[in-house]
């Protein structure tokens, strides 16, 4: 069978954790030989464990670069160990590229290098593969817990999240595909205001967003530090598209992900509450940058992203 059976599920929670539910294949061997008269450059065999997951359908039929993203989380993390306690080391940093669009009709294959697993370190590589090519390449590090220097940025001032108004996206009834209407997983309200169908109100290169998922999750930390990174690639270019006076609705807009960047400093739980403030430094040749911060209710920052984007404007 060619793609794991994960039921269909009218619940967009439950469909989501079905994605995350990745299936273990097995092995597969990979062999570098070195150059002629080089022997450092000779790798020789390494392993690499295969997993394989589903995608939620997109009105685009491109995968969901949050969801790829998550779950090359969940795989790298399958891989490591618990060191000297009982629990794995929880992630503490990705780096990822989108290489290339995913086709949401297909399983995707998750080929896991186990890098290094040092004292306090484990280094994980991750390459999400369809049709035989990569879709997203991903390096990802996991820490044993330790003490140490501790400081964070204040958390900013922001309205409780339930006075700001469930966003229902039903503006957007008629002007875009009913696709792009389909209920989410993650809850998000946004403190200034959606730019779904009109742009915000000020052209500010800044915004903040509440968000948690709609019901509760498992306790499990690496689920929840993947959780948070699907929900980081929701609105993090919004800062940018905010600054230009531009809406998702706008017919002329062309984006697409590039990269994705993210930090766990402290744990947090997704099924809470987090204000995910954002802001962009720079737009130009037609790629913006932003940056994110995700507090908890309580102040503490429990991580922090960073994200280049394409946003090419088609007249």
């Amino acid at each position: 069978m060619d793609s794991p059976e994960t039921p269909a599920s009218s619940d967009p929670l439950e469909e989501l954790l079905g994605v995350l539910d990745l299936r273990h294949l097995g092995q597969a061997r990979v062999r570098v030989e070195g150059v002629d008269g080089d022997e450092e450059s000779d790798l020789g065999e390494s392993v690499s464990e295969v997993f394989v997951g589903q995608s939620q359908k997109m009105p685009h039929g491109r995968v969901f670069g949050g969801q790829v993203l998550a779950q090359a989380v969940v795989a790298a993390g399958r891989t490591v160990a618990g060191g000297g306690h009982d629990t794995p080391r929880p992630i503490h940093s990705l780096h990822g590229y989108f290489v290339r669009p995913g086709d949401d009709n297909h399983p995707i294959r998750f080929a896991v290098d186990q890098i290094r697993d040092g004292r306090s370190f484990s280094t994980r590589r991750v390459q999400a593969i369809q049709y035989g090519e990569p879709i997203l390449s991903m390096i990802a590090s996991f820490q044993e817990p330790a003490g140490g220097l501790d400081h964070q940025e204040s958390m900013p001032a922001a309205p409780d999240p339930d006075s700001l108004p469930v966003e229902d996206f039903a503006d957007l009834e008629g002007l875009v595909p009913r696709g792009y209407l389909r209920p989410r997983p993650v809850d998000l309200r946004h403190v200034e205001g959606p730019i779904n169908l009109r742009p915000g109100r000020q052209p500010a290169s800044r915004q903040s967003v509440w968000l948690r998922t709609i019901g509760p999750l498992p306790d499990d930390p690496l689920l929840h530090a993947a959780v948070l990174a699907y929900a980081s690639d929701y609105s993090l270019l919004e800062p940018v598209i905010r600054r230009h006076g531009l809406a998702w609705a706008d017919p002329r807009l062309r984006p697409a992900s590039l990269d994705h960047a993210m930090w766990f400093h402290r744990p947090a739980r997704a099924d809470e509450w987090v204000l995910y403030t954002q802001s962009s430094p720079s737009a130009q040749g037609g790629r913006g940058l932003a940056f994110g911060r995700m507090f908890a209710a309580d102040g503490r920052l429990v991580a922090s992203a960073a994200q280049e984007g394409m946003l090419r404007i088609k007249e």
